[in-house]
């Protein structure tokens, strides 16, 4: 009886070690996710206040890759976000680089996802940001100023939009799907033959979108709005936030080799549903065996 009972109760005190670590891990957790949300609606409330006002514009390495002086603002003020919770994590931004630390967890953070639209009065833009930990993505927000919807998702939490659970649409064919998409500054060069992958998608009969944000695109496919999506030649900062969301809403997010997402080594994107991701998929490759080798 005492081997019994003593076992018996270092497995209470087990359960209690476990209970306590897991506790601790979700307060973690959620202090990230809530970080992520606040920097995202300070920011969003600056971009929405400069939206449609006189500011600087200027382009960065290619011509209509904008950069205004409300990507810096909304970007100092995430930073500033971050640093007074987790002063020792590393931070990836768009505008200003890595800034280095000794923390394990990265800030991947666009400021302004969508600066073309912006600078053009098009009220079609976001702030993203998401926290990870070598390539584990905790979690992400994605904030819309101008239509105040927060698209926020934690690992293993499920994906929000304002509060409310969303899940990824359950169409099935790729022909009876709604699709977005989107082309690199570098269009131009037609990296990874993306031009004509558009023109034989939408030549399928299939309708398309093109919105000018990656990250919301990504976000509209976890809430349902559209069936998939597929890119290339994009950043960490591009990615990381939607990505975790169209996970947690039940989808599934590859690169154009078939391979799981890693935002910090892949450039290339698909993202939906498994039927429409792998339909898509296919698509591509098929197609890719047409072109004719240089």
């Amino acid at each position: 009886m005492k081997s019994i009972t003593f076992r018996i109760k270092n497995c209470d005190s087990l359960f209690t070690v476990c209970i306590f670590a897991m506790n601790n891990h979700l307060n973690a957790m959620n202090a990230l996710l809530q970080t992520a949300i606040d920097a995202a609606q300070k920011a969003g409330k600056v971009l929405k206040e400069g939206f449609g006002t006189d500011y600087t514009i200027s382009s960065k390495s290619q011509i209509h890759d904008l950069v205004t002086e409300y990507d810096h603002k909304s970007e100092a003020i995430i930073i500033e976000t971050i640093r007074s919770s987790f002063p020792n994590h590393q931070i990836l931004t768009e505008e200003s680089g890595h800034h280095a630390s000794d923390g394990d967890i990265i800030w991947i953070i666009d400021p302004l996802d969508g600066t073309v639209n912006f600078a053009h009065g098009i009220p079609f833009f976001c702030v993203s940001i998401a926290a990870i930990q070598r390539s584990d993505i905790l979690c992400g927000v994605i904030y819309s100023p101008m239509t105040e919807e927060l698209f926020s998702a934690e690992k293993n939490g499920g994906a929000f939009l304002n509060g409310q659970s969303y899940k990824v649409t359950q169409q099935n064919s790729l022909l009876h799907s709604f699709l977005v998409t989107g082309f690199p500054y570098s269009v131009k060069e037609n990296p990874l033959h993306c031009i004509e992958h558009f023109a034989h998608i939408v030549g399928m009969g299939i309708p398309i979108r093109r919105l000018g944000s990656a990250a919301l695109d990504l976000a509209y496919v976890a809430v349902g709005r559209f069936d998939g999506f597929w890119e290339v030649a994009l950043q960490p900062w591009d990615m990381a936030a939607g990505a975790l969301l169209v996970k947690e809403a039940g989808g599934i997010v590859i690169d154009y080799s078939g391979n799981d997402l890693n935002v910090m080594q892949s450039s290339s994107i698909i993202a939906g549903n498994s039927n429409i991701v792998k339909a898509l998929r296919n698509e591509i490759d098929s197609f890719n065996l047409t072109i004719p080798k240089r």
